[in-house]
């Protein structure tokens, strides 16, 4: 299947359409995972839903023009990308000021016991992660990869470019910067 995906790509590269519609079967599930991997640490009542989020990720990669895909690892890559990009876009929306952002939606029931701390704030990581891309674009390049997209270190060094420790060093320092800078 890697093969099958990988020669997909090549063909989807030189422009061949029909190879996207053979692409999505493929890689689907692996998409859902990647999404609720996002999903699964949104605050409660996210509006976005997992089968949503794929899609317009699909609709995302389908209009990129000029990506020369080499391999499965690098789709799936820009496919977190996308991902991550999709919900930041959300939040900011959410957020904003015209759309009576700041509010919090909270349903009676919730309204009478007394609320979780949220644990997650997407528009906080994705600033945390572009000051540590201002620092060293490859460790923030490594976390959305190895946690968002759940690549693997050998992935990772392949990717990257690099050897498996330099990849898991890395992953360290990002992991304790991004805990500091977060205000862990």
């Amino acid at each position: 299947m890697p093969g099958d995906l990988t020669r997909l790509l090549e063909r989807w590269a030189t422009g061949d359409r029909e190879a996207i519609a053979e692409l999505i079967p493929l890689v689907y599930t692996e998409l859902r995972a990647i999404a609720r991997g996002y999903l699964r640490n949104e605050r409660p009542g996210h509006t976005l839903q997992c089968t949503a989020l794929v899609h317009e990720t699909y609709l995302r990669l389908v209009r990129m023009d000029g990506v020369r895909w080499q391999n499965r690892a690098q789709f799936f890559a820009i496919s977190a990308q996308a991902i991550r990009h999709i919900l930041v876009d959300h939040a900011r929306r959410r957020t904003a000021a015209k759309r009576g952002g700041g509010g919090t939606q909270v349903r009676l029931d919730e309204a009478l016991t007394i609320p979780a701390p949220r644990d997650w704030d997407m528009e906080a990581l994705d600033e945390s992660l572009s000051r540590l891309a201002a620092m060293d674009e490859r460790k923030a390049r490594i976390v959305e990869l190895r946690y968002f997209a759940g690549l693997s270190i050998g992935e990772l060094a392949d990717i990257i470019g690099c050897s498996p420790t330099t990849v898991k060093r890395e992953w360290t320092f990002a992991k304790a910067w991004l805990y500091r800078d977060l205000g862990g």
